[in-house]
């Protein structure tokens, strides 16, 4: 049969309409061309896109031996996260690096950081300017990324904070392009993109290897409960740890999804709040009453405006797939941006409106902002929670308003979807005294 319906643009005209309108664009050819639908992108070549919970089932339930995640994901991510990442591997290195990597991120292991984010939040704040508009963006970046160097690095002493501080926004910075374009991965000279991507790389490598040697031989090592630490510690069903090699990757890895990621989720809340005045009175108001409304805020946030758009798989071999025949080597992409904004799943589904969450749960594979099957992402949990208590720790603080009045459109950076103007606010009301977590959900006053 042919290949799945989609426009006809040229590739690198679609390309340019992804990257300038992700979210609406994805939706549209969904509506246009059904459930199933192709695109072209240079690099990429020929896709196929997903876009209802029968098919991205079909999709998160099929073998992982098929349908390879790894592979999809190592063309992009490969030079920065490496080869023993959990995001480019397959098959069975994947599964275990999955089971050593998940303990971590689960259960009382993730709640025990609350307090620890919510310090990191309430320092960020006072910092900042009352009346005075900012782009909230890197404010939300400084607090994701102290957030991964104490709790996910286990970095001690602001010596050291203070240097990976510097180096590891520098490899954000240098891989953008060099992510999507891959004749440019090449060492033309000192002053080539690949070369100073190199530098930047090494320098970071050096420091991360430094801190896993300091980790190793640290006294109290079995006391920390950073997740480095449980991670040196971690065993597989043979009784092998973890090489420095893996250790590396992985803590790349747990960097680059659990800091950008959960950045832009909270820009796009934000964004969202100031413009939904009756949504963040109610924010504000129920901040006493626990985190129900907060979890509602944080999963519908991540609903309409999802930081990532789509995830890959990549066949190995030929695929029957709603009547349509996809020959292996197609990247098959659940269109996460196109799903999540549905009518016939989401009842107004441009509207920010967190009570449907708590109103009644979503059809399943109808949300699915971190992925899902084998597959989705391990963090989830803790990102979720990180940006509840962020979005706590700001709202007990100040006030947030918007600067101008017309929404932020998005803008593609790297494999995000971030608020085009950084989530621009103006703040005021800076309260004396914060809110400290005694628990996650439990609050109880205390001087600022």
């Amino acid at each position: 049969m042919a290949r799945p319906p989609g426009p006809r643009l040229p590739a690198i005209a679609q390309a340019a309409l992804v990257t300038a309108e992700p979210y609406r664009w994805m939706a549209a050819r969904q509506r246009r061309h059904g459930d199933v639908f192709s695109s072209r992108f240079p690099m990429f070549g020929d896709v196929t896109y997903v876009a209802s919970p029968d098919t991205v089932r079909a999709v998160f339930g099929a073998s992982p031996d098929t349908h390879r995640a790894g592979e999809a994901n190592s063309s992009v991510l490969g030079p920065v996260l490496g080869a023993n990442s959990l995001l480019t591997l397959d098959g069975g290195e994947h599964l275990r690096q999955r089971k050593l990597l998940l303990p971590p991120f689960h259960g009382e292991r993730i709640t025990g950081y609350a307090e620890l984010i919510a310090d990191i939040t309430e320092t960020e704040v006072s910092r900042w300017p009352l009346g005075v508009p900012f782009a909230l963006r890197p404010a939300m970046q400084r607090i994701t990324l102290e957030v991964i160097l104490r709790a996910v690095f286990g970095v001690r002493g602001e010596e050291r904070l203070e240097r990976f501080r510097e180096a590891l926004p520098k490899l954000g910075e240098t891989s953008n392009f060099l992510l999507f374009f891959e004749w440019l991965r090449r060492d033309l000279g000192p002053l080539s993109p690949w070369a100073h991507f190199l530098r930047v790389r090494a320098a970071v490598d050096e420091l991360i290897y430094e801190e896993i040697a300091l980790h190793r031989d640290a006294p109290d090592l079995d006391e920390r409960d950073d997740v480095l630490s449980l991670l040196l510690r971690a065993r597989d069903e043979d009784g092998r740890p973890m090489t420095d090699e893996e250790l590396r990757d992985e803590l790349m890895t747990l960097l680059t999804a659990g800091h950008e990621t959960t950045a832009t989720g909270l820009s796009w809340a934000f964004e969202r709040l100031v413009r939904t005045p009756a949504v963040l009175a109610t924010a504000v108001d129920t901040l006493d009453e626990g985190d129900e409304y907060l979890d509602a805020v944080v999963r519908e946030t991540l609903r309409l405006r999802p930081v990532i758009v789509d995830v890959g798989r990549r066949l190995t071999g030929d695929w029957q797939l709603h009547g349509y025949d996809l020959p292996a080597g197609t990247l098959v992409l659940p269109a996460i941006a196109a799903i999540h904004r549905r009518a016939d799943l989401w009842d107004r589904p441009l509207l920010f409106r967190p009570e449907r969450f708590i109103e009644s749960q979503p059809v399943p594979y109808s949300w699915i902002p971190f992925g899902g099957g084998t597959r989705r992402c391990i963090g989830a949990a803790f990102a979720q929670m990180e940006m509840r208590v962020v979005l706590r720790g700001v709202l007990e603080r100040v006030s947030p308003a918007y600067v101008r009045e017309a929404p932020e459109r998005p803008r593609v950076r790297h494999v995000t979807a971030v608020p085009g103007r950084d989530a621009e606010v103006v703040v005021s009301h800076l309260l004396p005294t914060r809110v400290a977590s005694s628990s996650e959900g439990a609050r109880v006053a205390s001087p600022a």
